[in-house]
């Protein structure tokens, strides 16, 4: 019985990583898949497309899609620099700063 059970659950392991790499292939994808993506509530994605906060599509005034790529840029905006790249600049700043003296 526990032989069976374990097969159950590397089978639905195997589904759910095949409907994954299916999501990877497709170009627009559909509200659930895009919450998915974002992994956050529908709830939330709901607020975000009403609020005109992230960009998206709604050809029939219902549905909403989504461009992976424009979620994908979306998801990487305001990046947060590092304590090094910030270093790394003001020394830059200073020596120019040292140069034109």
């Amino acid at each position: 019985m526990s032989n069976e059970i374990l097969i159950l659950e590397k089978l639905t392991e195997i589904a759910i990583k095949l409907d994954e790499q299916n999501l990877l292939k497709k170009t627009v994808i559909n509200f659930n898949d895009a919450c998915k993506h974002l992994d956050v509530s529908p709830s939330h994605l709901y607020k975000l497309t009403s609020s005109r906060q992230i960009p998206h599509f709604c050809p029939q005034g219902k549905k909403l899609y989504f461009k992976r790529e424009e979620l994908d840029n979306w998801l990487q905006r305001n990046r947060q620099s590092t304590n090094e790249e910030i270093a790394s600049i003001v020394d830059d700043e200073l020596t120019k700063t040292k140069r034109s003296k």
